[in-house]
C-alpha cells in the first residue's frame, strides 16, 4: 500500500547491526527507503551487517562506524549525511545491572551518554538535514527506541531504565518544539525482543519472559519493523510525540 511507501527517502539507523535496530533498517529497505545509513562502533559488524542488508534489494546501504558514546563522534557521524535526511532513528545504547549496593558510577556514565545524550547530540547535529526533507504534507521524522523498562519499574537497571523514562519525556519536548519545522518526534519502547541485549535473559529465562507477556510470545523482527515503517510512512504523518509501546500488552498488566 502506499500509504506505508517509502520510496526516495534517505534514513540514518544508529546501533543498525544487530537486534532491533537491524530490524527497522531491514524494515525501511523493504519499505522501499531509496537509501539507509546504519552505524555501529565496531568496523566488522558494520561490514557484515551491510553485506547481509544489502541482499534486501531496493534502496542503497551505507555502514559508517561510529562510537556515539561522545558528542564529537555524534557530529562527526551527522557530517557524513549528505542530501537530506527524512528518517532519522536514534536506536544505540546500553546497559547495566548490579545490586544497588554495588552500583558504580561509571555505570551512570556509560548508559546516560549513549541512551540520552547521543540522541540529543545527533538530533541537535542533523537538524538541518531533517529540515531540508521537511515538508507540512510529508514531515522528516526522528524515532527514539525507549523501552518499557521506562515504563514499568525493572529492578537493578538503575541508569538504564532512567536513561528511558528520559529519553520518553525527551522525546515529548522535542515533539513539541519541531513540530512547527515539519519534524515529528516519536518514540517505540520495546518489550521483549531477540537482541545482543537481552540474550542472556531470554537464555535462561525465555519461556517465563514470554509467559508474562499477555500474548504470550516475544517479539518478532516484523513487529518491530512495522512500527517503525508506519512511524515513518505517510500513514504515521501526523503522530507526534508518542511514546508506543511495542511488546505485547507487558506494560498493561
Amino acid at each position: 500500500m502506499n500509504l506505508f511507501r517509502l520510496d526516495g527517502k534517505t534514513a540514518l539507523v544508529t546501533g543498525g547491526t544487530r537486534g532491533i535496530g537491524l530490524m527497522i533498517a531491514r524494515g525501511l529497505l523493504e519499505a522501499g527507503a531509496a537509501k539507509v545509513i546504519i552505524s555501529s562502533r565496531k568496523a566488522d559488524a558494520v561490514d557484515q551487517a551491510v553485506a547481509e542488508l544489502s541482499k534486501t534489494g531496493g534502496g542503497e546501504v551505507v555502514g559508517v562506524p561510529a562510537d556515539l558514546s561522545t558528542e564529537a563522534e555524534c557530529r562527526r557521524l551527522a557530517e557524513t549525511v549528505d542530501g537530506p535526511l527524512h528518517i532519522l532513528v536514534n536506536n544505540a545504547g546500553a546497559t547495566w545491572g548490579a545490586p544497588l549496593e554495588e552500583f558504580p558510577s561509571s555505570a551512570w556514565d556509560k548508559v546516560l551518554d549513549l541512551n540520552l545524550k547521543s540522541p540529543f547530540y545527533l538530533t541537535q547535529a542533523l537538524l538541518p538535514r531533517l529540515k531540508e526533507a521537511a515538508t507540512p504534507d510529508d514531515p522528516a521524522r526522528i524515532i527514539n527506541i525507549g523501552s518499557v523498562d521506562g515504563i514499568m519499574t525493572p529492578g537493578q537497571r538503575y541508569s538504564y531504565t532512567s536513561s528511558k523514562a528520559a529519553i520518553h519525556q525527551l522525546t515529548r519536548v522535542l515533539a513539541k518544539e519541531l513540530g512547527p519545522e515539519a519534524i515529528t518526534v516519536n518514540a517505540i519502547a520495546p518489550g521483549p525482543f531477540e537482541s545482543k541485549m537481552m540474550a542472556a535473559t531470554l537464555d535462561a529465562f525465555g519461556d517465563a519472559v514470554a509467559q508474562a507477556v499477555p500474548l504470550k510470545r516475544i517479539g518478532r523482527p516484523d513487529d518491530m519493523a512495522g512500527t517503525a515503517v508506519f512511524l515513518s510512512s505517510r500513514a504515521g504523518s501526523y503522530v507526534n510525540g508518542a511514546v508506543i509501546p511495542v511488546d505485547g500488552g507487558l506494560t498493561v498488566i
